[in-house]
């Protein structure tokens, strides 16, 4: 393909850009650093890391020492459903003490790297962006070994363990190694309130995006909000990628997040993603204050009626199957023809485990607990989808539209990972971009360049 005048453009901007300047001359600080008996690079930054303890595996055995053990678990996602699952897994191991350290999303993610890094790094982590690099550094447990002994093959489907390999083989088995373990599969959708659809003259979810355009006119005829955003954090992110996921090819995008050389989010898929985001803010389609309003937020506006359509994930089912009964319904956002694969970003709140614990095996024995039938209960009733849906009853409602999208996405190898796995701080440039489209104050061009830009920092082009 041949570049466009803007991508021609960029790179001659790029040559001198600040960035690269300011890159040269931290590069040649460290190098005087060097010479410096008491200073370093690290010292240019808040904190110090601890020295990488090289790669290490998890042991083969996966009996757990009979004594008194205390296990630290930090995550962002889903206190109730960790409170329970540990609740649980405590009962069923009752010499295991696990003590949750709650920390928010941004929290969580812009300080992952320092912590997984110091010498007080939890034992069990929540997998999040970043921990690809971290894994390569030896800070993550490969768990490759009880992969196997553990049967995790059998039990957790692939494409959710092929997101967790950090491209990595395992030094251990010489195979595919293995940095954590899902205890909740995820995908973003479309929630509807069914009242006010009917009451916009909508009969059911749309085949197409064009389809679903007509709806989002029909409910504003209506005199209704036709979609709730929660621009504020992730709920614009959201609506972008379920859109590009519609006109980007998944190989191509997969070669993006995983920064394969060459790859690029400046082409026509994202152009068409992101003027669909900057049109349905000029036609009103959107909540007032979409960029002022929480994700959270949003959810709960949208229980209580406040708009016809939300972008949202499965996380937040449980919540509104608890409000709103069956008013509610949920499906992926559909393609471009009907024809079309089902396609949707998707993780999973996955665990990994510091290289430093010194519990590996207790470490294991919670991780392997998160694929049994009473893990996964307590994860489906929390509007996730259990790894291991066997012995899980099976779901009602708005609860059950989630399990069937996700279904049809998988059988469809359609799930892709969010597109802030791209690089440890695409997540702001992605979130402060999108309120941009939705507001209409950037053109497409010049937010995929910031992407762009963001990527090659990290990937070192």
């Amino acid at each position: 393909m041949m570049d466009s005048p803007h991508q021609v453009r960029r790179v001659r901007r790029r040559m001198d850009s600040p960035r690269r300047v300011r890159r040269r001359i931290a590069a040649l600080v460290c190098a005087v650093a060097l010479v410096l008996p008491l200073a370093a690079c690290d010292a240019l930054t808040p904190g110090s890391a601890a020295e990488a303890p090289g790669q290490r595996s998890m042991p083969s055995s996966t009996a757990v020492p009979d004594e008194d053990i205390t296990l630290r678990l930090q995550f962002a996602d889903a206190p109730l459903m960790v409170d329970a699952l540990i609740a649980a897994f405590e009962k069923d191991h009752p010499r295991i003490t696990v003590e949750p350290q709650y920390k928010t999303f941004s929290d969580y993610v812009q300080n992952l790297k320092l912590t997984m890094t110091s010498d007080t790094a939890p034992d069990i982590a929540q997998y999040a962006v970043g921990m690809t690099d971290l894994a390569a550094d030896g800070h993550i447990l490969d768990l490759a070994p009880y992969r196997e002994a553990y049967g995790w093959d059998e039990s957790i489907p692939a494409v959710s363990l092929d997101q967790l390999t950090a491209g990595r083989t395992s030094e251990a088995t010489g195979g595919r190694a293995l940095f954590g373990v899902p205890a909740g599969l995820s995908m973003t959708g479309i929630y509807y309130n069914k009242d006010l659809a009917e009451q916009a003259g909508i009969d059911g979810p749309p085949s197409t995006v064009a389809e679903f355009e007509d709806q989002l006119a029909a409910a504003k005829d209506a005199g209704l909000t036709p979609l709730g955003v929660g621009g504020l954090d992730s709920g614009g992110l959201h609506l972008w990628a379920a859109l590009l996921n519609q006109t980007m090819p998944t190989d191509d995008y997969w070669d993006w997040v995983n920064g394969t050389e060459g790859a690029t989010i400046e082409g026509r898929a994202g152009t068409t993603a992101s003027e669909k985001v900057i049109e349905w803010g000029r036609e009103g389609y959107y909540n007032e204050s979409a960029n002022g309003t929480a994700q959270i937020d949003s959810t709960a506006q949208f229980s209580q009626g406040d708009s016809v359509f939300l972008i949202n994930g499965n996380w937040a089912a449980g919540q509104l199957a608890t409000v709103m009964g069956d008013n509610v319904g949920f499906f992926p956002m559909p393609g471009v023809d009907a024809s079309d694969p089902t396609v949707a970003s998707g993780f999973s709140v996955s665990y990994a485990v510091s290289s430093r614990t010194e519990h590996p095996e207790a470490a294991g024995a919670f991780l392997d607990f998160l694929t049994t039938p009473e893990a996964g209960q307590i994860i489906s009733d929390n509007g996730f989808l259990p790894p291991n849906p066997k012995g899980v009853a099976k779901p009602e409602g708005v609860l059950a539209d989630v399990a069937e999208g996700h279904r049809r996405a998988v059988a469809d190898d359609g799930i892709t990972t969010f597109p802030d796995f791209a690089a440890p701080a695409m997540l702001d440039r992605l979130r402060s971009g999108v309120q941009k489209l939705i507001a209409g104050r950037i053109e497409p061009a010049d937010y995929l360049d910031s992407l762009q830009d963001e990527w090659e920092e990290h990937h070192g082009e």
